[in-house]
């Protein structure tokens, strides 16, 4: 199934890669990734040799019906690995129970910091929970991954995706064994994914910005909402303004 979507897709979009060395042959490692698009967690997939596993929402995976049973099918095709993230709290610890799980195996795990995908195409602070104690919990190595212009593929509201050619740059792997057995410092957790955060930074040329994107949607959301509510307050106010003017008039025509 792997080979049937990735053969299409790189002929489709032939997404260029720089930086594949740094991916092992065999053992396991953490892909760290920027998150741009829907699509990053199938064009990775596609340009590696080796299975990735990501981590992805229950409800892609038990939504009844034929559309439901095709969704589930393609998201395992892929190696997306169901997670319920009902809870914040126990959606973040399974995931890290997935992901070390995964590792143990021997595997890729494949993950992306930031938490969410970014609302502007800037690359947001990253989480310190998921990344650094499953890092720390396995000791395997953390390679950084810059997606390159997936976002224009299929921005939002847009129903066709864009024939264009994405990237993805893989940096070299970072060792974080200097930290064994600090996976309850939360200092240390902090100053993991920061690093990390800086090496996509530097792979990606994005713009950094030091919030957390969830708050980047809401603050975005609400402006959004302010501005519809002004125009509509406009819209009213124009209105009577002109059933006044119009009031005035049919006055002084009597």
């Amino acid at each position: 199934m792997k080979v049937s979507i990735g053969g299409p897709l790189k002929l489709a979009f032939r997404p260029w890669v720089e930086g594949l060395e740094n991916i092992p042959a065999e053992g396991p490692a953490i892909l760290a990734s920027n998150h741009l698009s829907f699509s990053d967690s199938f064009f990775l997939p596609a340009v590696l040799d080796r299975k990735i596993t990501f981590i992805a929402k229950a409800e892609y995976f038990t939504t009844p019906g034929i559309k439901g049973r095709m969704t589930a099918a393609f998201f395992k095709s892929v190696g997306q690995l169901p997670v319920d993230r009902s809870g914040a709290r126990g959606a973040g610890e399974a995931a890290i129970k997935s992901g070390i799980e995964v590792l143990e195996r021997g595997e890729l795990f494949g993950i992306y910091p930031e938490g969410t995908r970014s609302p502007d195409g800037r690359l947001y602070r990253g989480k310190p929970g998921g990344l650094a104690r499953v890092a720390l919990a396995t000791g395997a190595p953390v390679i950084p991954v810059a997606m390159i212009d997936t976002e224009k593929i299929q921005p939002p509201g847009k129903v066709m995706p864009k024939l264009m050619r994405p990237g993805i740059r893989i940096g070299g792997p970072l060792d974080f064994s200097r930290y064994q057995g600090m996976e309850h410092d939360r200092f240390v957790l902090r100053a993991l994914t920061d690093e990390v955060m800086y090496e996509i930074m530097k792979l990606s040329g994005q713009e950094y910005v030091d919030m957390y994107a969830t708050a980047a949607k809401r603050q975005i959301a609400e402006a959004a909402k302010a501005e519809r509510e002004a125009e509509k307050a406009a819209r009213a106010a124009l209105v009577q303004a002109q059933k006044e003017q119009a009031e005035k008039e049919k006055q002084q025509e009597s």
